[in-house]
């Protein structure tokens, strides 16, 4: 089991409804979409990032 699951059980609907409702308290209806960019282009990079390593990687070796 993980940390996340022995502390808070197992997450259902009313949790993720919860979790939501603070988000939107904290940030805001209009700040959420601005932070969702901004995740999806950091994944974004990331993914770039490991594929260029993953290239090196196979030029090295052929």
């Amino acid at each position: 089991m993980n940390a996340l699951s022995i502390y808070l059980g197992m997450i259902g609907g009313p949790q993720i409804i919860i979790i939501v409702v603070v988000i939107l308290l904290l940030f805001g209806g209009r700040k959420i979409p601005e932070l969702m960019r901004g995740l999806g282009s950091g994944i974004k990079e990331f993914k770039d990032a490991t594929k260029e390593d993953d290239d090196k990687i196979n030029e090295k070796n052929e």
